[in-house]
């Protein structure tokens, strides 16, 4: 055999340790991601069903989560979320640079509207909830910062995907008009509205919506309403980001010319009557 031939050779000391590593914090993240959105608390046993992973793996990488914050340890023996996502998730928010601008709208809105208001961003095939203010009405639609859906149900994730990918002309309709609607489809009792914000460049931020049970919305004019409220606040949210609020005025001069039209033709049925 040729010396210039080439032998299986055993990985390296440095390639294993590599491999070693990334499989060790793929199963941490796997013990982290186990915790839905509703669970303040889970067992060992079940935190070992949900990942698949030996009861004493996981008791090992729990230890090492607890001791860096990720993870604690309740005096009932069951384990919880650690103080340390919590201050990640701050630094997330805070890397958008939105947060000032746009929660006090979703206050106004919220109050205004009396529906829950909410700021979505794309997250891969999901739509993350990144601010989010509810009514203190008790019917209402109940959603969590941080909560994720998938991006191909709701308003939220028609308007993300439209302006994240623009060569589809599935979503030609929403960002020439710059709404979306849905009717149940995330959850048939549900609907919602959304609309577009922009930064200084017309980069997309996320996705400004409000939510609230369908038998509210089935009404046009109650849904026409939300919309232009959404219109108007995501032009003040783009304004003050640097964007150009302009272009959200031909769809409200839209809204605002149906709406005279509607007015004209009930004044003609009352004269007509």
């Amino acid at each position: 055999m040729s010396n210039n031939a080439l032998a299986p050779t055993e990985p390296s000391a440095d390639a294993s340790e590599t491999s070693s590593g990334v499989a060790v914090l793929d199963r941490a993240f796997a013990i982290l991601n186990a915790f839905g959105p509703t669970d303040d608390r889970l067992t060992l046993t079940e935190l070992s069903r949900r990942t698949g992973l030996y009861k004493s793996t996981v008791l090992r990488l729990l230890g090492a989560l607890e001791h860096g914050g990720f993870i604690r340890k309740l005096n009932d023996g069951q384990y919880a979320i650690g103080h340390q996502p919590l201050r990640l998730a701050t630094l997330y928010q805070r890397s958008f640079q939105v947060g000032p601008v746009v929660e006090p709208i979703l206050q106004q809105l919220s109050r205004e509207q009396g529906e829950t208001a909410s700021f979505y961003v794309r997250q891969g095939d999901q739509r993350l909830v990144l601010y989010r203010v509810e009514p203190s009405r008790s019917v209402r639609v109940a959603i969590r910062v941080g909560e994720e859906f998938a991006i191909d149900r709701g308003a939220s994730g028609k308007v993300l995907l439209a302006f994240t990918e623009l060569l589809d002309p599935r979503w030609d309709e929403v960002r020439e008009r710059l709404w979306a609607v849905s009717y149940g489809e995330r959850d048939p009792e549900t609907a919602s509205a959304s609309v577009p914000v922009f930064d200084s460049t017309g980069q997309l931020v996320g996705a400004l919506t409000l939510s609230g049970p369908k038998g509210r919305f089935d009404v046009p004019a109650v849904m026409n309403v939300a919309l232009v409220a959404l219109l108007d606040s995501a032009k003040r949210a783009t304004t003050a980001l640097g964007g150009r609020g302009a272009r959200y005025d031909a769809s409200i001069a839209r809204f605002a010319h149906e709406d005279a039209v509607d007015g004209m033709r009930r004044r003609d049925a009352d004269a007509g009557g």
